[in-house]
Order: C-alpha cells, then structure tokens, then sequence
C-alpha cells in the first residue's frame, strides 16, 4: 500500500495517459478541470518545461475559464486567481526557498476556500496538501520524440475513474 493510500479515505487509483503534443497535455487538463469540485487540490511534479502550465491551461478552461483570459504560469508572483464555475487558484512554487513561505501567504485560504487549487511545483510543498488531493506527474518518455509525454494521475478512485472513462471516450 502507498503512503498516498494509506493517507485517503479511499483507495488511491493511477491513470497513465500519453501525451504526444501540447495540445493533448491541455486536452488531457480540460477533462481534469471540468471534474473538479470545490476544495480539490491539483498537485503538479515534472522537470522544467514538462507541461505543467500547458495542463493547467487545460483545467482552467475545463473550469469554465473564460477564452479572453491568458492563463499564465505565477513565477514571480506566486499565485494568479481566475474565474470559472468557481475561483481557480493557481500557485507555481518554482521559486519558493522554503515550504514555510507557504504559511506566510495563508495557502488555507485557497485550499480550503471556495475554489479549485493547481500547484506546479507541488514537491516542494507535500506536507501540506490535503488528503483528497489529485497528484499529476509529468515526464519527457524514452521514446526520443521531444513533446511526447507520460501523465500520471493518481487520487481517490473514484475520481480517477470518471477521468479514464472521459479520456477514453475522447472527452473533447
């Protein structure tokens, strides 16, 4: 059993999904975005240049987020906020020193307030991500072409079930 398991009140469920170009990486986030509910959480982890922002993109317009509004990574701001069915708060902690900062900026309020939360960068902030959380790896394959991705999706069970059961469906 997985420390991710045993930390939910479900049983934990993985979805491995090839990426072949930025455009399957956003529709792949679009399907993640339109199934997310209040108070959900969106752990990112890959190198630089993986697809993080391009996923988030994705979840954001599967939010409801409207076309007019450039969904950009917060490097230096730490955090952008857009509107959808419900606030989407976008956290990029590349450029934390340390995980207490988190505490500085009363993360509590996005996580647990009335919105969706992506964060890129999420291995630099594990201990305090809820239970529930959506946990998304992102990795350049071996298979030499230099946009192809492995998505690795891991949460409750449920969850991860109706996203397979979307992607295989097509889920445009």
């Amino acid at each position: 059993m997985s420390s991710v398991e045993n930390a939910m009140s479900e049983p934990a469920s993985n979805l491995t999904v090839t990426s072949r170009n930025p455009e399957e990486t956003f529709r792949i986030g679009r399907i993640i975005g339109r199934n997310l509910i209040e108070r959900d959480v969106v752990a990112l982890v890959g190198e630089l240049g993986a697809g993080k922002t391009c996923l988030t993109q994705g979840i954001a317009r599967g939010l409801g987020v409207p076309d007019e509004y450039q969904i950009t990574s917060p490097s230096f701001t730490l955090i952008n906020e857009y509107q959808g069915r419900m606030m989407l708060y976008h956290f990029d902690l590349y450029r934390l020193a340390r995980a207490s900062e988190m505490d500085d900026m009363g993360y509590e309020e996005y996580i647990f307030g009335r919105g969706a939360t992506v964060i890129e960068w999420a291995d630099r902030a594990t201990g305090i991500l809820p239970d529930e959380t959506l946990f998304v790896s992102i990795n350049y394959t071996d298979e030499g072409d230099e946009n192809e991705r492995d998505i690795i999706i891991s949460g409750q069970e449920k969850k991860i079930a109706i996203i397979s059961d979307e992607l295989g469906n097509g889920g445009s």
